[in-house]
């Protein structure tokens, strides 16, 4: 995997991984993590979808290679950092992938950007958290603000302890340990209040969507996920059993394959052909 920094208009860096084929065989794939993350987060689905797509692999503001956005930002900032990525990569039209905090920047841009996106896929999205859910979100994104940081907790929300998922979260673990610990708050604390930026948009997100999560996340749930798929005229829901929030890292082969067929869900014609 090559990773390299892009540069944008305003002098900030993204960091991002990009591998696959550059002609116009290869349709461009945009992966965005999670909070506390980084691009090789998505190493399984990079290493299956190269062969196919050109992907990209970016890194969020604040973490990995990429510059953090000013202070006080939210979700719909972190949106249009994205779109602004997405125009500098200059392929055009893309796909687009979000895994949690990711995912609520793809639906951003699905809402706001329609233009520049093909497909859309969110895995382990939250989708109008209940009061309680709500409270405890915010809860964790005031301590962060105020310097407190626990990697065991996510860790024990994102894996079970089964002897399988010990290297995988041990890796995260590091990641955890890894990342600004100022561009972690400030991700999060979008995050704690982007359940329901987008929440009435979905009706609007005409473009193949895939919402996937599995069934043992206690903060994307199944539920979530069905509410969703429904609302979005060609939505389609995959829970994923046995697993919790790091499913594309302790699932793989799954996850890439409902990554697959979504990937080759025809397009509108009249859509495609705008965004020749």
């Amino acid at each position: 995997m090559m990773s390299r920094t892009l540069r944008l208009s305003d002098g900030t860096t993204v960091g991002l991984i990009e591998v696959g084929p550059k002609d116009r065989a290869g349709e461009p794939l945009v992966l965005i993590h999670g909070v506390g993350l980084n691009a090789r987060a998505w190493a399984p689905q990079i290493a299956a979808l190269a062969a196919s797509h050109r992907v990209f692999a970016i890194d969020m503001p604040g973490h990995g290679g990429s510059s953090p956005l000013p202070q006080g930002a939210r979700l719909p900032d972190y949106v249009t950092w994205a779109a602004r990525v997405i125009l500098a990569l200059n392929v055009g039209a893309v796909n687009v992938a979000g895994h949690s905090m990711g995912a609520l920047i793809a639906t951003g841009l699905s809402a706001d950007y329609p233009e520049l996106i093909r497909r859309v896929a969110m895995l382990n999205a939250v989708h109008r958290r209940t009061p309680e859910a709500r409270a405890a979100v915010l809860a964790r994104a005031l301590a962060m603000a105020e310097g407190q940081f626990d990697a065991q907790a996510p860790l024990d929300r994102w894996f079970t302890r089964s002897a399988e998922e010990t290297p995988l979260r041990a890796q995260v673990a590091r990641w955890l340990q890894e990342v600004d610990r100022q561009g972690y708050a400030a991700a999060y604390h979008a995050f704690a209040e982007g359940d329901d930026v987008y929440a009435d948009r979905w009706a609007s997100i005409c473009c193949p969507a895939l919402v996937l999560t599995a069934d043992g996340d206690p903060n994307s749930t199944p539920e979530m996920t069905r509410a969703m798929a429904a609302t979005a005229p060609c939505g389609r829901a995959v829970v994923i059993e046995g697993h919790r929030h790091m499913v594309n890292l302790t699932a793989p082969d799954r996850v890439t394959a409902a990554l697959r067929d979504w990937l080759a869900i025809p397009l509108m014609a009249e859509t495609e052909g705008l965004r020749a």
